[in-house]
């Protein structure tokens, strides 16, 4: 196991102990007193005031922890990573979402080290799990609102989900069971006219094939005869980013058997895939730094045309597998907005039905 995969473990398995990590309870105190600790422990500074800590205070006290890597210019817009860590029940939650958390606080120890062109706000959020998604109570939504540098932001990052190899029902082994195991999920490329270019020619470690859709499909379910069901609601933290206009990406691995499940434990995780991601994320932090995202060219509900960053990625990601990924979803081609909007419904199929 190198440096960074252990670094992965020991943060998942001090966050994803046996009773969880509920808003208002023991579990989630220590979380956040852990939290605090590690990130003095990096050397990140505050983002607001002498603290990590972003309290507020609606029913609960929440605790958002934000802290913040100097660039090399300071005083423009900041890129945040983000990535909540409540837990969705009293168990461990590794997946969900511990390893996002790990991921995000080794990426902040190396931009210490080697520091981007501009500012990195690191945030991790309280409050994404119900009873508190799609409220204002979320921590995102509170730190868009309460918190945001006056610069704005200029481009978000959020991870949820990122820990566990993926499964399909495929008939393949070896190598092309290996490279679905390996899949990383992406939306947000459709936010602004600049990021279909800018993942293309980010660096990505070989064995992390990734697969990109629209956020709108996400969620939204297909049934084989082409019924859609099912009202779209954005799966994470990049809601509030998404729907005021900044450019984001978001990065998981999508749903799995252990999902909300007491099964979500340390040891079923890839730390060596989540070492990947974490490169991944070093890298899209470095290009998003050094690019410039006007906002005229992003306004908030834009839609960028991506199928040929989609299709590309398709092509890479499973190679001489795909017409076996068309023929089980029963897809005869994948050429058109039209067909991979259908992709993407009807693969959900596997994740959550």
């Amino acid at each position: 196991m190198t440096s960074l995969e252990h670094a992965l473990k020991a943060d998942v398995e001090a966050l994803a102990i046996a009773d969880g990590r509920l808003v208002g309870t023991a579990g989630h105190e220590i979380a956040r007193r852990y939290l605090l600790g590690r990130m003095a422990e990096i050397g990140l500074m505050p983002y607001r005031g002498d603290s990590f800590d972003l309290p507020y205070t609606h029913g609960y006290e929440f605790h958002n922890l934000v802290g913040m890597v100097r660039g090399l210019t300071s005083g423009t817009a900041p890129v945040l990573v983000g990535a909540h860590y409540d837990s969705a029940l009293d168990a461990p939650c590794a997946d969900d979402n511990a390893a996002a958390v790990a991921i995000a606080l080794a990426a902040a120890e190396r931009l210490l080290a080697a520091p981007p062109a501009r500012d990195v706000i690191v945030a991790l959020f309280d409050a994404e799990e119900a009873p508190f998604y799609w409220s204002d109570d979320m921590g995102s939504v509170r730190l868009y609102h309460d918190h945001r540098p006056p610069t704005g932001f200029h481009a978000a990052v959020v991870m949820d989900l990122v820990g566990h190899d993926v499964s399909l029902p495929l008939p393949v082994s070896g190598p092309a069971r290996e490279r679905i195991a390996n899949l990383l999920f992406m939306t947000g490329a459709e936010s602004h006219p600049r990021l279909s270019e800018l993942v293309r020619r980010t660096p990505r470690p070989a064995d992390l094939p990734l697969v990109a859709t629209l956020n709108r499909n996400v969620g939204k379910l297909e049934s084989m005869a082409g019924e859609s069901a099912g009202e779209h609601r954005d799966l994470s933290d990049h809601y509030v980013f998404r729907t005021h206009g900044v450019p984001y990406l978001f990065l998981s691995c999508g749903q799995w058997a252990h999902y909300h499940q007491p099964t979500d434990t340390p040891e079923r995780l890839n730390y060596v895939k989540m070492a990947r991601i974490c490169e991944f994320l070093l890298a899209l932090i470095g290009s998003l730094a050094e690019e410039e995202l006007s906002r005229a060219e992003g306004p908030a509900g834009i839609e960028v045309d991506t199928t040929a960053l989609e299709i590309e990625l398709l092509h890479e990601a499973f190679g001489p597998a795909l017409p076996l990924v068309q023929q089980v979803i029963g897809l005869p081609r994948i050429a058109t907005r039209g067909d991979l909007d259908t992709l993407a419904r009807r693969v959900q199929r596997f994740f959550w039905e």
